[in-house]
């Protein structure tokens, strides 16, 4: 409590009384920050600064991912920047025209804040450059069979894949309800050291190497935190994504729920008999539902003339319609989607399994349902691992283009 006071009181007369109306002068290129986890944790990710005309554009980096920000806007001393798909963005003000320092609002929590800074910088590392030679490294390339929470109610398996160039470290966790993005990072000769923040995700990953076995933490935001441990496993799998979540018996698929006006949607209806179908159940505070969305925007391109409809079922933070209304029209105008928008409800996967009673549980936003033109499910497909796992996307990318071809065929 007493770390958390002095967060506060640090932001109110950072804030609350600064009265300068002049742009800060920042310097332009590759900037390092950190979010303060707790009053040991830092969250390193990188950002790119560009001057733009009496402005300047702000990038947020995760390994081969560059987030463009929204066009900042300045009050008094602060400059507000808001991420493009997600409901939160960063506060700060300049101490110079190489630091920066203030803090991350993520909207969809509660009073939820984390500090952080950021300073102009030449270095190659994410995190701390060790400076030792590539033979005295860690070396973690590869893939990794790992736990989460290894005894405890939350227990989970993972797939580690690691792609290491001497000390620069990138890849990504694959789980069983989708993977943890573009993870970025650096190795000394002994640890393990992997970030991510897009804006939803404040993922923190640490981690001994001893021997050939990895054991660390995991931090997601301020708010959670989990013990790790991973092998080298080149066999390892996980359970099929198409084999977790299935219909029940002999059923079909149906439901009642609102669209973006408070109209009542009937599925199955006539606007999409005879055609092939998939309904995405999915969040848009969520990032590998994100990746989703990005692609069956591609697929809408391509395939909707030939008779491909999208329905997304939305289940969104806040308590009200209204709330859940806005979060789907920022998602849809940002991305210009022309899909079918019904609202789901608050975000709570048991809501969506008694909305679709007719799958076994729905246990991960995204689960998405493909259905062809006879009205039949011929593939339910639970999580998404986005374009940060390489080749496993882009082979589930070809492998479902084709099983749309195949049913528009029919």
């Amino acid at each position: 409590m007493k770390y958390q006071a002095i967060l506060l009181l640090t932001f109110i007369s950072t804030f609350g009384f600064a009265q300068e109306t002049t742009l800060p002068k920042l310097k332009k290129g590759r900037w390092v920050a950190g979010l303060q986890l707790n009053e040991n944790d830092v969250l390193p990710f990188e950002m790119e600064v560009e001057k733009v005309e009496d402005s300047y554009q702000f990038y947020v980096v995760n390994g081969d991912e560059m987030i463009k920000m929204q066009s900042p806007e300045f009050k008094n001393d602060s400059l507000f920047v808001r991420f493009p798909y997600f409901n939160s963005e960063l506060v700060f003000v300049a101490d110079g025209k190489k630091s920066i320092h203030g803090y991350w609002q993520n909207f969809n929590k509660k009073n939820y804040t984390i500090p952080f800074t950021a300073e102009r910088s030449k270095k190659n590392a994410r995190f701390s450059e060790t400076k030792k030679k590539a033979d005295m490294l860690a070396q973690v390339d590869g893939k990794w069979e790992v736990t989460f929470g290894k005894g405890s109610d939350s227990e989970y398996p993972a797939v580690g894949i690691f792609n290491q160039e001497e000390e620069v470290i990138t890849g990504t966790f694959l789980t069983e309800t989708g993977d943890y993005r573009f993870l970025a990072g650096n190795v000394t000769e002994d640890s393990l050291y992997l970030s991510c923040f897009d804006g939803s995700h404040a993922f923190l990953f640490k981690a001994k190497k001893n021997g050939n076995e990895l054991e660390g933490t995991f931090f997601s935001g301020s708010h959670w935190s989990s013990s790790w441990m991973a092998k080298p496993n080149a066999q390892f799998e996980l359970t099929s994504p198409e084999d977790l979540t299935f219909i029940e018996g002999d059923s079909t698929v149906a439901f009642r729920l609102s669209n973006l006006e408070g109209k009542s949607v009937i599925f199955p209806n006539s606007s999409t008999e005879g055609k092939v179908v998939i309904i995405q159940i999915m969040g848009t505070w969520c990032p590998n539902c994100l990746d989703e969305t990005m692609y069956y925007k591609k697929l809408s391109e391509r395939y909707k003339d030939q008779g491909l409809e999208i329905i997304s079922v939305c289940y969104e933070a806040g308590d009200t319609f209204e709330e859940h209304k806005a979060s789907i029209e920022r998602l849809k105008n940002n991305l210009d989607l022309d899909f079918t928008f019904v609202v789901g409800g608050s975000a709570k996967k048991s809501l969506a399994s008694r909305h679709f009673s007719m799958l076994n549980e729905v246990i991960s936003f995204p689960t998405s349902i493909f259905i062809g033109r006879d009205g039949s499910v011929k593939r339910v497909h639970t999580g998404f691992n986005g374009p940060g796992t390489g080749e496993i996307y882009t082979q589930y990318v070809e492998e479902t283009n084709a099983l749309i071809e195949f049913l528009l065929a029919q």
